[in-house]
């Protein structure tokens, strides 16, 4: 009896386990574009972990982010939000600019 009872325990909290959702130690950064410049022009990320950045586009046209050095491409619409993630990275600087509006919309993201 105690034996089927430790299993059926064993059975719910496996159950429990495997349902759970996955929460994420994952980094979360703002990055604003306005007047068609990125605030901040400069993200600090920690080296070696996955980064979720937030594209907050508070200006009335679309934006591109756009960085060779992460490989990432990402058109924001006019007054929206999307999300991106980037890394894990190693140490070093990554440049990203907006490509509808480079001469202004600049910056670099700094893994240390």
């Amino acid at each position: 009896m105690t034996r089927t009872l430790n299993f059926i325990r064993l059975a719910l909290l496996t159950s429990c386990l495997i349902g759970a959702p996955a929460f994420s130690a994952e980094k979360e950064l703002v990055l604003v574009i306005k007047d068609h410049q990125f605030t901040p022009s400069e993200l600090r990320v920690p080296a070696g972990q996955k980064v979720k950045i937030i594209i907050d586009n508070q200006d009335a046209t679309p934006e591109e982010f756009e960085s060779h050095d992460l490989n990432r491409e990402k058109v924001i619409a006019a007054k929206s939000k999307a999300s991106l993630f980037i890394g894990p990275l190693k140490a070093g600087r990554y440049t990203f600019v907006g490509e509808f509006h480079e001469a202004t919309a600049k910056g670099v993201v700094i893994a240390e």
